[in-house]
């Protein structure tokens, strides 16, 4: 097994095993004051837990406190290309952290993929992918091919006078999650893929075009303009939902203080 997850209480131990059944391959790791019925591990000190596990997985998530991570994980860290990703989440699965070796570890991309699976918001702090302000919004219909998606994102930019290189998002509603075209178009592109909940873009307070083609289809008022507002923080759509390819895309800026 590749990851572990360890988690401190009850509320932890119920993301945990939501966590644990759409990732795959991985042990969840629970603390004794756990109560719920669950196949885990038990431990009764994070810290000696963590010693013992921290070259085992090349992957490590906690469902803790961010403090208590980092007192767990301090003398242990040694090289950046040698440590294993650690992500850390909130017991009320709202953010999920790369904590440790972000780039070369992988724990950026374990942050994402952490996110998209339990709905939180990744928090990624590489100057490289933060500096970024770009999302892309995309909506597609079932079968779309990858070719047609990354010519679209690709004239997309171009449109606006941008590459994928200042991309920090490509977005997509989460019933897109499982959409091949797509999955494959952003490995191409070698951007990384949030998927945003119905939730999240039925509540959502930020101002888009409604599409009762899409109402009518997947039951949510749009896609592609929502999902680009909605990857991001304090964002603003520079250019709206725009068909290219037979593929609907849309572009937001993300403004910084």
């Amino acid at each position: 097994m590749s990851t572990a997850i360890i988690t401190l209480c009850d509320q932890g131990a119920r993301v945990a095993r939501h966590l644990a059944s759409k990732l795959g391959d991985c042990r969840i790791y629970a603390h004794d004051v756990v109560t719920l019925e669950m196949e885990a591990e038990r431990f009764t000190a994070i810290v000696k837990l963590t010693a013992e596990i921290f070259r085992q997985y090349k992957r490590l998530v906690y469902i803790a406190p961010c403090g208590v991570v980092v007192r767990a994980i301090a003398p242990l860290i040694e090289h950046k290309l040698t440590d294993p990703a650690v992500v850390v989440v909130d017991v009320g699965a709202r953010y999920a952290v790369s904590l440790l070796s972000g780039h070369e570890g992988g724990a950026n991309a374990l942050a994402l993929e952490v996110a998209n699976a339990i709905g939180a918001e990744p928090v990624i702090s590489t100057t490289t992918e933060a500096a970024k302000t770009l999302t892309v919004g995309i909506g597609c219909r079932r079968g779309a091919k990858a070719a047609s998606i990354v010519g679209a994102i690709c004239e997309a930019l171009a449109n606006v006078g941008a590459t994928p290189a200042e991309v920090r998002y490509l977005a997509s509603a989460e019933l897109k999650s499982d959409e091949a075209g797509l999955l494959q178009a952003a490995a191409e592109l070698g951007l990384s893929l949030r998927f945003i909940s119905a939730d999240e873009i039925l509540s959502t307070t930020k101002q888009f075009r409604h599409s009762r083609f899409v109402a009518d289809k997947v039951k949510l008022p749009a896609v592609a303009e929502p999902s680009a507002l909605l990857a991001g923080r304090r964002t603003t759509l520079i250019l709206h939902k725009t068909i290219i390819n037979g593929v609907t895309v849309a572009v937001a800026r993300e403004s910084c203080l």
